[in-house]
């Protein structure tokens, strides 16, 4: 019985970002169940330092397994790595929901984020590797989309169970974390392995079967195929010069700028103060004034803009240029936070202790269209590092890095992510704690700079193959000057058509090694 297998590149992009889905389901595993009396009592009231930890041991795991991907994607592949990580965090969640105390809760956490590095990290890879250049915008920023979802879907699932009676109230979500990664278990097998993988491991018959299959209905002659897999092949020679890729050949001198920015993306993206707004809302809703389940409850509707706005993203970022998609997005979230600071710097007053028994909010709000002020403030913030930054910091490494170098330098841009990630969530508590409103200050500053870096050194990657990044790259090191040397796939299409209609002698010779040796080791 022939195996069935997945050809629809949107069913496979939405399958491979299901650890988006895991990565929000871990965020708000936390942000709906952190101010619940039954959370707090159990673990003994941690305080911010302690909660910080709590909260940033996922992100210290994520850069584990994000580093780890790197190993197990270039010997098995992207596929099967992600299929050890889903593994993995079933282990981790059937920990977490029989956790008896804060060190086994870490260590669960810690477990759990070592999956979701390894398929943060390896999603964004395998899509960039199997969507055409069109479509690769669109399909890599599902893997934000997905993280808004899983945001909401398990914010609105621990709001329900938190009205359950005894620990149950908090076990039940972290329990039914394990269905997204079963269900991705289920169709990892159907989906395809990415074929610039296989290509690499010199399977070339298999590269140009997916390719056909993918992006041209099975027909390994159609003129797109043929000038794909000689692009493919082209990178495969340059990596097959440099024979063993080391770790110094992602910091040296012609690709340097590459790597740091493909780190810089992720980067900019956490050090826009995100984490503060989706980890600690309940916290800055307190802040505002807003006590209980009116706290929550304005949470859940930050958790819905964040899914809605993502969608102009998924719907459009192949169109738009991402240089201003990053420029843009930078400068009003530098806008609203400042502007959040300067609200409650005049309307607010400390709170010596902590506001009602929660030691982390020693500063609060009590004017009530001051306070409508910070929550609409909130809640446009997310609006705009919704279709901005959210999907951007995932799409923009892929595009830019060869293949030669591609799963170290994505991975290492992955850690990059979870490192500032977690330095930032454990940040968050003791900052405002101790400089309350001037947290946004720091935020609104760093987006300040981000607009800076990336006007002079990010190249415009929209539109662009894979491959295709080299001329923009080796043109000039300041983005703003460069121009680029148009579309060189569409002038490889070309030249396989008038080779297949027996037009053009010279485009034969160009494309005859997709052609007629795809089985041949370069």
């Amino acid at each position: 019985m022939a195996k069935f297998r997945l050809s629809n590149l949107y069913v496979i992009s939405a399958l491979a970002t299901i650890g988006g889905l895991i990565q929000g389901f871990d965020v708000s595993s936390m942000s709906a169940i952190i101010g619940t009396e039954k959370y707090k009592t159990y673990f003994n009231h941690p305080n911010s330092v302690l909660q910080g930890g709590i909260t940033a041991s996922m992100a210290g795991g994520s850069m584990l397994g994000s580093m780890f991907s790197t190993i197990t994607s270039d010997r098995i592949g992207r596929r099967d790595t992600m299929f050890c990580a889903c593994l993995v965090w079933l282990v981790g969640s059937s920990v977490m929901a029989a956790v008896q105390n804060v060190a086994m809760l870490i260590v669960a956490r810690i477990i759990n984020g070592f999956a979701v590095g390894m398929l943060t990290s390896q999603g964004p890879i395998f899509i960039a590797e199997i969507s055409p250049s069109n479509l690769r915008g669109r399909l890599i920023s599902l893997q934000q989309w997905m993280i808004t979802w899983g945001i909401l879907i398990m914010f609105f699932v621990s709001y329900g169970t938190s009205f359950v009676k005894g620990t149950a109230s908090f076990r039940l979500p972290w329990a039914l974390q394990m269905i997204p990664a079963l269900v991705l278990l289920i169709f990892l097998p159907m989906m395809p392995r990415s074929p610039r993988w296989l290509a690499s491991k010199d399977r070339w018959d298999e590269a140009t079967e997916v390719l056909a299959r993918l992006h041209a209905g099975g027909n390994q002659m159609d003129p797109l195929i043929i000038a794909e897999v000689n692009q493919i092949r082209d990178a495969i020679r340059m990596e097959a010069e440099f024979n063993s890729v080391s770790w110094a050949e992602v910091f040296k001198r012609h690709n340097i700028v590459r790597t740091t920015c493909a780190i810089f993306s992720h980067v900019w993206s956490q050090y826009t103060g995100t984490n503060a707004m989706m980890f600690y809302i309940v916290y800055i809703f307190q802040m505002a004034g807003l006590t209980g389940n009116n706290a929550l409850i304005s949470a859940s509707i930050q958790y819905i803009i964040n899914v809605v706005m993502t969608l102009p993203a998924l719907l459009y970022m192949d169109r738009w240029p991402r240089r201003k998609v990053m420029m843009s997005g930078s400068f009003i979230l530098a806008v609203l936070l400042f502007t959040e600071a300067a609200i409650m710097a005049t309307y607010g007053e400390p709170v010596p202790g902590g506001l009602n028994g929660v030691p982390t909010v020693t500063w609060v709000v009590r004017n009530k269209k001051a306070s409508r002020a910070i929550i609409t403030c909130s809640y446009l913030f997310i609006a705009t590092y919704a279709p901005t930054w959210g999907p951007v910091g995932w799409v923009y490494p892929p595009e830019i890095i060869p293949l030669y170098i591609r799963s170290k330098t994505v991975s290492l841009a992955t850690f990059a992510n979870w490192l500032m990630n977690f330095s930032l969530t454990f940040f968050t508590p003791p900052a405002f704690q101790h400089i309350q409103w001037k947290t946004f200050l720091i935020f609104g500053t760093l987006c300040c700079c981000a607009i800076v870096h990336v006007f002079l050194l990010f190249p415009e990657s929209c539109g662009k193959t894979l491959e295709e990044m080299d001329d923009l790259f080796n043109e000039s090191i300041w983005a703003f000057k460069q121009k680029g040397s148009g579309n060189k796939l569409e002038r490889d299409v070309k030249a396989a058509a008038e080779m297949l209609n027996g037009k053009s002698d010279v485009a034969s010779q160009d494309v005859v090694e997709a052609t007629g040796s795809v089985d041949q080791k370069v």
